[in-house]
């Protein structure tokens, strides 16, 4: 065995050089960073559909499969070419960043659970505040999928999310009420975002335009979405493509700490059978 070890080490020495690590480095490097450029994107999801119809098409040639080999080959370029039309603002934000020398980036932010804890209290203060005084209102909270497309549609706040604050954005007369404001971490990113408007025909006559866009964001994205009606006050609630509407203050909090907070899961113990010594 430790004869074979010693061979395999004198083989990869003969094979890889210093050129060779430094070559897999740079690879390395290199995807490490576009990756880093999209992670706040949408474009990250497109991607990984990609690689699993990459992995396909490289295990059904494996298996000589012909016909799906050619099938999947022909649906792996037009995925590409998908990738850079449709995502043509998360490209170009990415090539200014490197063109500023802001290749790392910033990143998603981490919060721990008081702090969000502390986030959900605010959103449903301002919840209850804007619902009492009938003020329309459109709060976004990023979580995995990260909103930078929607955030280049409005202006940069990078304020603590408070309600006085959210309070202030929605109120009637300012330049930023009718359109949407984004919450990243714990900070208001920006307010006056365009959010993409549902298709779904069932709910076109029902639904009035922000929660048309509550829900058609929340269909593309993981984010929620909270909804106050000028109209009426009632608030509403976008989660992974369903709206729930007239949304109790209460429900609202434990809506919110179920998405945002989940409770660890504690770990199961296993009872074994207890052997009885005499």
């Amino acid at each position: 065995m430790t004869a074979w070890l010693r061979m395999a080490w004198e083989v990869l020495k003969s094979s890889f050089g210093l050129r060779s690590v430094l070559d897999i480095a740079l690879v390395a490097l290199s995807i490490y960073y576009v990756l880093r450029l999209l992670r706040g994107t949408r474009a990250v999801q497109l991607i990984k559909g990609l690689l699993i119809l990459g992995a396909l098409v490289a295990f059904t040639g494996l298996l000589q499969l012909s016909t799906v080999n050619w099938m999947l080959r022909q649906a792996l370029l037009p995925g590409v070419i998908a990738l850079i039309i449709l995502f043509q603002p998360e490209l170009r934000l990415a090539l200014e960043q490197i063109g500023r020398g802001h290749i790392l980036g910033a990143g998603l932010t981490t919060m721990r659970r008081e702090q969000v804890t502390r986030l959900i209290d605010e959103l449903v203060l301002s919840t209850r505040q804007l619902s009492r005084e009938r003020i329309g209102a459109l709060v976004v909270v990023e979580r995995e999928v990260g909103l930078n497309d929607v955030i280049q549609t409005g202006r940069q706040v990078d304020a603590l999310a408070s309600a006085d604050l959210l309070r202030t954005i929605f109120y009637p007369g300012t330049p930023l009420h009718d359109l949407a404001a984004v919450i990243r971490g714990n900070r208001v990113a920006a307010a006056g975002c365009l959010l993409p408007l549902t298709e779904r025909r069932d709910v076109r006559g029902l639904l009035g335009t922000r929660h048309r866009a509550a829900l058609g964001l929340s269909e593309t994205t993981d984010a929620v979405v909270i909804v106050i009606s000028e109209e009426t006050g009632a608030a509403s609630l976008a989660v992974d493509g369903r709206l729930y509407s007239n949304v109790t203050p209460d429900n609202m909090k434990q809506r919110l700490l179920a998405v945002l907070a989940p409770a660890p899961r504690r770990p199961r113990l296993r009872l074994g059978r207890r052997e009885h010594v005499d």
